[in-house]
């Protein structure tokens, strides 16, 4: 894979591995993208692994390169990934490298990635393509905090997938508040209905308070996000992880 690719080390970065977590179909990590990886070098991490000091850290940013033919090849493999019934990730390289299935599927080992936002990335000369987006992780609700980026551009019949923390994270007290308020009305509302206030038709026809509540809440932040000063650094760290990642700076 090194030969194929031939990608320069990156500063900041350990050395390229293979981008494998897992050979066997069904354990976690299977089926993440193929390719070589970079990982940042302790000094810049965040929580999530345990260090040498006896605390949990993990590197902060990770880059994904492979080739375009190869990364056609997963595309394919995971038409259907989630099953026929279920949204799975977009045939097409540029509109896969928009969606949230990719992200979850291709790097995102035991968490889904949610978008909340497409940041205003600059492209680089050489690239034919670029995009950034601002994004969370969640194992199940949506996430009250955006505290990640991805970026992911296409050059030199090359895909380059990244992604990072940031500091500070994006965050909508107001949005957040929505969703509360929702899940307070679905608490009342199944108290109600097992102390029998309402009878089921009447608790029926509320419908589901707290998908709405998400749903809300994640059309808020999405519609709010780009107002925040958060979200111009964020901004400016996806753009700056770019150029790690072409190696342009």
């Amino acid at each position: 894979m090194r030969a194929i690719l031939n990608e320069a080390a990156r500063e900041g970065f350990g050395p390229a591995k293979l981008s494998i977590d897992t050979f066997s179909k069904g354990d976690e990590g299977f089926g993440l993208l193929d390719g070589l990886r970079f990982d940042a070098l302790p000094g810049k991490q965040k929580a999530g692994q345990d260090g040498a000091d006896g605390k949990s850290v993990a590197p902060k940013a990770h880059i994904i390169v492979t080739t375009q033919r190869l990364f056609e090849r997963w595309l394919r493999a995971h038409k259907d990934w989630w099953g026929k019934d279920i949204k799975n990730v977009p045939q097409q390289i540029g509109a896969a490298l928009k969606d949230e299935s990719f992200y979850t599927q291709a790097v995102s080992s035991g968490s889904a990635v949610v978008n909340f936002n497409s940041l205003p990335i600059a492209r680089p000369d050489g690239a034919t393509f670029v995009h950034g987006m601002l994004a969370g992780r969640t194992q199940s609700d949506i996430p009250n905090a955006a505290d990640t980026v991805f970026v992911s551009a296409i050059a030199n019949g090359k895909v380059y997938v990244a992604y990072g923390s940031i500091d500070p994270k994006v965050q909508i007290p107001a949005c957040t508040a929505i969703r509360t308020s929702y899940n307070k009305k679905a608490e009342q509302a199944e108290e109600d209905l097992r102390l029998e206030k309402v009878d089921r038709k009447a608790f029926d026809k509320l419908g589901n308070l707290r998908q709405k509540g998400e749903d809300d809440y994640k059309r808020c932040f999405t519609q709010n996000a780009p107002k925040q000063a958060a979200f111009a650094e964020a901004t400016r760290q996806a753009q700056q992880l770019l150029s790690t990642t072409l190696n342009t700076r």
